[in-house]
This record gives C-alpha cells, sequence and structure tokens, in this order.
C-alpha cells in the first residue's frame, strides 16, 4: 500500500517571518512613498507578469530553476489563507527566478489544483506566464498581501540578508480561482529599480499582524 500523504516528507516551502503585513484592503489603496519607492511599487503591486518584468529590467531571459513539485492533498500547506479557495487536492511548485547569466532575483512558490496543473502548466521549467501566454489563458491577478520581513533560508541563494519583500496573489480563471502564488524578491533587484528606505516600512494604518 503506498504512504499517505500525510506520512510523505515533502521538501519545505520558504516564507517570511513578517515584520510588517499590509492588507488587501491597504494594497488597493495604495502604499506611500516613504514605504516603496515608485519603481519597486511598480512591481511588487503591478498586475502583470513578474517574469515579463524582470525580462524588461535587466535584459536578460527569466530563467525558471525548478525546486520542488510535491503533492500536499488537502493540506493547506502552512500558505496564505487564499489557498483554501484552490480546489483540491492540491500541488505544490518552488522554483529561484534567475536572470540568464545566473543572478537570482526572487523565489516563487505556488499552489495548483492537483488535476489540473498538467493542463496549464504542460512544460514546469516554464516561467507561469510563458505557459498560460502560449496557451491564450485569459487571467486576472487579484493581490492579496504585501509582506516585509526575514527569511534565513533564502539568504544563501539570494547572497544577500534580509528584510525582504513579499508577495501573494490568486489567478482566476473563468471566475474561479486557478492558482495562489507567493513570491519573495531579492534585495539585488535594487540594482534595477534603486535602493529601498533602510528603516522598512513603519505606518500603523498599514500594519496587520503577521
Amino acid at each position: 500500500m503506498p504512504p499517505s500523504l500525510s506520512s510523505v516528507i515533502r521538501p519545505a516551502w520558504h516564507c517570511l517571518e513578517s515584520d510588517w503585513c499590509a492588507t488587501p484592503e491597504v494594497v488597493q489603496q495604495g502604499i506611500p512613498p516613504s514605504v516603496l519607492p515608485p519603481l519597486w511599487r511598480l512591481l511588487l503591486l503591478s498586475d502583470g507578469s513578474l517574469t515579463r518584468h524582470l525580462q524588461l529590467l535587466t535584459g536578460e531571459p527569466t530563467v525558471v530553476e525548478l525546486i520542488d513539485m510535491s503533492p500536499i492533498g488537502h493540506d493547506l500547506d502552512g500558505a496564505p489563507a487564499p489557498v483554501s479557495l484552490v480546489p483540491g487536492p492540491r500541488l505544490r511548485r518552488q522554483v529561484w527566478l534567475r536572470t540568464a547569466t545566473g543572478q537570482c532575483l526572487a523565489y516563487a512558490v505556488s499552489w495548483w489544483p492537483a488535476e489540473a496543473v498538467d493542463d496549464y502548466l504542460p512544460n514546469r521549467h516554464l516561467p507561469i506566464w510563458a505557459s498560460l501566454s502560449q496557451l491564450r489563458t485569459e487571467l486576472y491577478r487579484d493581490i492579496q498581501g504585501l509582506c516585509y520581513g526575514h527569511c534565513p533560508p533564502l539568504e544563501p541563494t539570494f547572497g544577500r540578508p534580509g528584510p525582504y519583500w513579499a508577495r501573494h496573489y490568486l489567478f482566476w480563471h473563468g471566475g474561479r480561482p486557478l492558482t495562489l502564488i507567493y513570491e519573495v524578491f531579492s534585495p539585488l533587484l535594487a540594482t534595477y529599480l534603486g535602493p529601498l528606505p533602510p528603516a522598512g516600512p513603519t505606518p500603523p494604518s498599514a500594519v496587520t499582524p503577521p
């Protein structure tokens, strides 16, 4: 008899230890310039493709390094709360997003309906944007949250200590949630976007408990 999902040891995914989190309402209203400079706001709060934005910023193709594809069943997996909207059983995908010359600019993890993932990601080494563009899939990106904090397991690959910025959002297709995506951004992006405020975000109106 095969082992149950609960008894299978799966690779961990990497979540920030949040010092600051913005609610969806704050995200929709806009983050003040004192928290995020304009180019960072465009990247973190845009409803466009991250891999496409990285390609435009760096002038290099965005390369996906697949870390993990794990079945998680109906487990909520410690993911942000909207994961419950993604139909189960689910499959979790983890990747590094790099430039063609090897710079690691972001870490991303996504949760998919296991029965549908092959339809939308036939080549799991392609960026999600590239796969869905090839399929002419119409999607709505619904940004749910923005966080700032630390994640020591990411430091060796990013090559720089935190704190880092992260966001999570739902992709909707045909009026239904298709996938939840969580992305953490490397400080190396400051090379292209400019420096961040050294003190980090502090406005009480934008803070929620991690």
